[in-house]
């Protein structure tokens, strides 16, 4: 269930720095931050106020690894992970709130996704070293520890516990979209007028370009990257971009992603990408990632649920599928 983003797959278009009428400017910073690349661009009114108004949302994204991050020994989710089958461990609302979350989408997609994926064996490799699939038994063995059914939560208490020795969560690219989408949040709250927040290709945007258009996110088809397949106007929304089209292996003719199906311990297959478009990052990047495991079929009825987002998916063939609801010209 790892989420793989490519920066050629997904990009931004600036079409102008400055609006001389309302003296607009725009500042852009990348930095590593969750264990990926932040873009950060935010309009304000001179180059110090967006200048210290990216360093807000740095700070604000480090705040939140540093609670949520599953690799950091400190934050509060590897506690809980430390504590697995021994007690329940009480932690921030905001952490007990995005584990709500997790859940119900894991609920949702009967295991498609899944919170407690961090536990998995990672017995597939997609470096070119696999020269056999692994054995069924093996397989199997990879996901014994992982079942959010075995979460439990005590909302008066605010604790979450883990029923089994060795389990563990991770919010990967999910706790990459609550960032994005909780400094949109903070930006919006403290007046400033535009911005986007690009967590390793979770995009949140609010606002337009100094010149007053919308901004414009190009999707490329990977299977013909030198073409826009589409340009999507952004003012106050998410988009987000789940795919397997740089990592993967195939045996006997049949293509696996590197995205592996949580219940099953199997790759998904049958699709290359999966891109959302909707009000937020969070429940965007999680639908991507579901889609990806469910496939176009149950991937199209699971995005149904969720009426505010709209997707497009190429398949393993090279096919174009777009949901009913998807409003932007391919």
């Amino acid at each position: 269930m790892y989420k793989l983003f490519s920066y050629k797959f997904l990009i931004l278009f600036f079409t102008s720095c400055c609006l001389p009428m309302q003296s607009q400017v725009l500042r852009k910073r990348t930095t590593l931050l969750m264990g990926g690349r932040f873009d950060i661009s935010i309009v304000a009114k001179d180059s110090l106020s967006a200048e210290q108004n990216i360093d807000e949302v740095i700070a604000e994204i480090t705040r939140i690894e540093n609670l949520i991050s599953d690799w950091k020994p400190d934050s509060q989710v590897s506690e809980v992970n430390y504590n697995a089958g021994i007690k329940p461990i009480k932690v921030d609302r905001e952490v007990f709130e995005l584990a709500q979350r997790a859940i119900k989408l894991s609920e949702i997609t009967n295991g498609g996704f899944d919170v407690s994926f961090a536990a998995m064996d990672r017995i597939w490799k997609f470096d070119g070293s696999m020269t056999e699939m692994p054995s069924a038994e093996a397989i199997k063995k990879s996901v014994e520890k992982v079942g959010y059914k075995n979460i439990i939560l005590d909302s008066t208490e605010s604790t979450i516990f883990l029923k089994l020795k060795g389990m563990k969560i991770g919010f990967g690219a999910l706790g990459e979209g609550y960032a994005t989408d909780k400094c949109r949040a903070m930006m919006i709250q403290k007046g400033i007028q535009a911005g986007i927040i690009n967590g390793s290709g979770d995009m949140s945007t609010w606002g337009k370009q100094p010149n007053g258009n919308d901004w414009k996110i190009g999707i490329t088809n990977p299977f013909k990257p030198e073409k826009i397949l589409a340009a999507i106007p952004l003012k106050d929304g998410a988009i987000t971009t789940s795919g397997s089209y740089e990592k993967f292996v195939v045996f006997d003719g049949k293509r696996y992603s590197h995205i592996i199906n949580p219940s099953t311990g199997y790759p998904a297959t049958g699709l290359c990408s999966v891109t959302v478009v909707g009000p937020n990052a969070e429940t965007a990047n999680g639908l991507s990632t579901s889609m990806m495991v469910l496939g176009q079929k149950n991937g199209m009825d699971l995005l149904q649920k969720f009426p505010q987002y709209s997707c497009v998916m190429i398949t393993d063939k090279g096919k174009i599928v777009k949901s009913k609801n998807f409003a932007y010209k391919l």
